[in-house]
């Protein structure tokens, strides 16, 4: 983890984008204008590190009051569906930002693009190839060897013309000829040794349909997008840092009427999680996983499903800051700052997770009261809620010892312990099956403790939660641990498969959860506090019949205590 990063923003110093935002418009450059975009590919689902990226572009724009675009670089039909733009949509609106009316595609450009790439045919900088794609990697070299040139190199401007204008009408096989641009094959960087502009596939677009045969490349249609939309600042990942000679060379050589400007940041990479979207999808294609928006996913759809909140993310994105360098950031600061977030909005609400039926020997047969609980002591304007106390109740097993070890302050025999919001209670015996399990735990409860305190002064050590049998709710709960073993998954040695370091324990389903009936006024989505257990929030498979909940995050805050001891 980057500490420092953390310190410049809680002091309010700058990350270094903003500095040269600030240093822009001191001297007038791009007329102060400031326009940034989000543009992600539809080819899969968005995850926790596009976050920190629609968290840096959206705030760029509000904070010098520009704008930010979000547009679709949609130039691979092949991998690309309807289904990943409308969850890119979703994701960018959940998060709590909005492009209002600047939602483009670079499919909208593709006759631009077309024109842009006989622009530079007609001034020599771009010609048909006829070499495969084996060859061209035959062809281009290594970091120690310059390329070869393509024999199809010098053709001449009118002959690549009509070769152009024949790939587009599909005289030509897939795969058959390429448009590459003229550039250096001699080039220090590789992607500068006449890299492919354009190339033949015949796959129905998911907007275009079958109108085009021929696609551009990400590495042209890109950045002449930028430049078709007037963005001043094209805010990318440091994998792309190799490519910004190509970027500017596109847009310089095709003599785009706005040049901006590329600027790498780094990427996200979290702990015990992957980013790679080809993993993630293979994740989902191979069922290691539900689906994209399983609760274990990084994907914004798996942790909006798990019960995180969009206020967390942009917290998180903002403590981790702006860095040029690649780090690690530990996945329990991200949990921190969700907990932070929940204890301020969660409902407290009382569960029994590994239930134990308590019962009242000396309470009324039949009589069912309620008692007074306090929604949230974070937030007094959430009120408070009457919870039925009845004879027959339910506990958590580990709350309950027969022989208690030394330190242990919750029930056991002779033992006497608060019932939160309702009575002291004291254990005068159990029942057992034929194995020696515990089934009941008979108790007796003292009528002057209502409310959890006594009359007379004496105090009890612990305090234990409890739900009315007779009026739970039965759930299902599905606790979530970190879906990979490993701290970083993807650090492997030869021959290795980061599937290996998938967590087989990663999800626990238990049934016959008990919770209290507040619940039932909620729907999916909805996010608790469980007393003493952690944070927890309705699934969407929840019906009139089951209700589901998926575990957030426990209680227990690693991040924040180290926190607080470095303070």
């Amino acid at each position: 983890m980057n500490e420092n990063n953390i310190n410049e923003n809680e002091t309010g110093k700058s990350n270094f984008i903003k500095d040269i935002i600030r240093e822009d418009l001191k001297t007038n450059k791009n007329d102060g204008v400031v326009a940034t975009r989000f543009p992600p590919e539809p080819n899969g689902y968005l995850h926790i590190g596009h976050a920190k990226s629609i968290c840096l572009n959206f705030g760029l724009a509000a904070e010098f009051s520009g704008t930010c675009n979000l547009r679709f670089d949609d130039t691979n039909p092949s991998k690309e569906e309807t289904e990943y733009v409308d969850s890119i949509q979703e994701d960018v609106r959940w998060l709590g930002f909005d492009w209002e009316d600047r939602l483009f595609y670079a499919s909208d450009y593709y006759e631009q693009l077309f024109d842009f790439a006989v622009l530079l045919i007609k001034k020599g900088k771009a010609y048909v190839c006829d070499l495969t794609a084996d060859q061209m990697r035959e062809y281009r070299g290594t970091l120690k060897l310059p390329g070869k040139e393509s024999p199809f190199r010098n053709r001449s401007v009118e002959e690549n013309l009509d070769l152009f204008n024949k790939m587009r009408s599909g005289e030509f096989k897939d795969g058959e000829k390429t448009l590459r641009g003229k550039i250096d094959m001699s080039s220090g960087y590789i992607v500068m040794r006449d890299p492919v502009l354009y190339r033949i596939q015949r796959t129905t677009h998911h907007r275009t349909g079958d109108a085009w045969c021929i696609y551009p490349m990400y590495d042209f249609a890109h950045p002449l997008s930028d430049a078709i939309e007037g963005i001043t600042y094209s805010v990318c990942t440091l994998e792309f840092e190799n490519n910004r000679p190509l970027y500017d060379w596109v847009v310089n050589e095709a003599e785009a009427a706005h040049k901006p400007r590329q600027i790498e940041f780094a990427r996200l990479n979290l702990s015990y999680t992957v980013m790679s979207k080809r993993k993630l999808l293979e994740l989902v294609t191979k069922n290691y996983v539900s689906g994209w928006d399983d609760p274990r996913m990084p994907t914004i759809a798996g942790i909006r499903r798990r019960g995180y909140t969009p206020e967390s993310i942009r917290d998180f994105a903002e403590r981790i800051g702006v860095a040029k360098a690649d780090n690690m950031v530990d996945i329990a600061l991200l949990e921190h700052c969700l907990r932070e977030d929940l204890n301020k909005k969660a409902q407290r609400v009382m569960a029994v997770i590994d239930p134990v039926k308590v019962i009242i020997d000396n309470y009324p047969d039949g009589q069912v009261e309620y008692v007074e609980a306090v929604n949230n002591p974070e937030d007094e304007n959430m009120g408070k809620r009457e919870m039925p106390f009845s004879k027959e109740l339910w506990i958590e097993r580990s709350d309950f010892m027969e022989v208690p070890a030394k330190g242990y302050f919750r029930l056991s025999p002779g033992a006497e312990v608060r019932f939160k919001h309702a009575y002291y209670i004291k254990c005068v015996s159990v029942d057992k099956d034929s194995s020696g399990n515990i089934e009941t735990i008979h108790c007796t409860y003292d009528p002057v403790t209502r409310g959890g305190w006594s009359e007379d002064g004496r105090k009890v050590k612990g305090t234990i939660h409890w739900v009315s049998a007779a009026q739970a709710v039965t759930a299902e709960v599905r606790l979530y641990e970190h879906l990979f073993i490993k701290e970083n998954p993807d650090d492997l040695a030869e021959g290795e498969d980061y599937k290996a370091n998938l967590n087989e324990d990663s999800l626990k389903i238990v049934e016959n959860v008990f919770i209290e009936p507040f619940v039932k006024d909620f729907k999916a989505g909805d996010r608790f506090q469980f007393d003493r257990t952690g944070y927890f929030c309705i699934d969407k498979d929840s019906s009139e019949d089951k209700f589901v909940f998926n575990r957030t995050v426990s209680l227990k805050d690693s991040w924040g205590k180290t926190a607080n001891k470095s303070a």
